[in-house]
């Protein structure tokens, strides 16, 4: 299940807006893909055992590449887990978290070796993640980058795409060049 967000544009109205805002409809800008995921932070031969190591090593990547408590970021993780699997559906995930003093968002991409049990709904293990950690003062864009990632995601040949893409420049690419290709109108 992917997130519906109405994102701004010159054919709502005020008045449409004052709506959407009443009905607790967000009006933020997605970060574009291309900012958000950057060519160092694709891993594409990841070798978990379950959710539970598969957690563990993405907040190793993320530690590492962010300079931040890597007991931090798993436990962050664990606890967004716990509300609920983040797994779309047609073997893909998207853990994804706000951490308090958190700089800047980092976006991950994995490729698993194995597709892993994850609790989706459709019963699909997972082989294919895409982790956004997001800074906890910042919560501006942090839903409309997760809308902007399960909107690239809908159809079925970008997720094909990646899972044969043959480096982590190659599989970002791909990301990149089906966000310009994906609408702009809601998810």
């Amino acid at each position: 299940m992917c997130l519906i967000l109405i994102e701004p544009s010159s054919k709502i109205t005020e008045l449409q807006k004052t709506s959407y805002s009443l009905a607790g409809i967000l009006l933020e800008k997605a970060m574009p893909i291309k900012e958000l995921f950057h060519q160092e932070n694709s891993v594409l031969s990841l070798s978990p055992k379950d959710k539970k190591e598969l957690l563990e090593m993405l907040a190793d990547e993320a530690a590492a590449r962010l300079q931040y408590d890597r007991q931090k970021v798993l436990e962050a993780l664990q606890a967004r887990e716990k509300l609920g699997s983040t797994a779309l559906g047609r073997g893909i995930g998207l853990p994804h978290t706000r951490l308090e003093g958190l700089g800047a968002p980092l976006a991950l991409l994995a490729r698993l070796a194995r597709p892993i049990e994850f609790d989706a709904r459709d019963g699909e293990p997972v082989d294919l993640v895409f982790m956004v950690l997001w800074p906890e003062n910042s919560a501006e864009g942090f839903l409309p980058a997760l809308s902007g990632i399960c909107r690239v995601l809908r159809g079925n040949q970008l997720a094909r795409q990646l899972r044969q893409a043959q480096s982590g420049t190659e599989a970002l690419a791909m990301l990149q060049s089906s966000e310009a290709e994906s609408p702009d109108e809601p998810a």
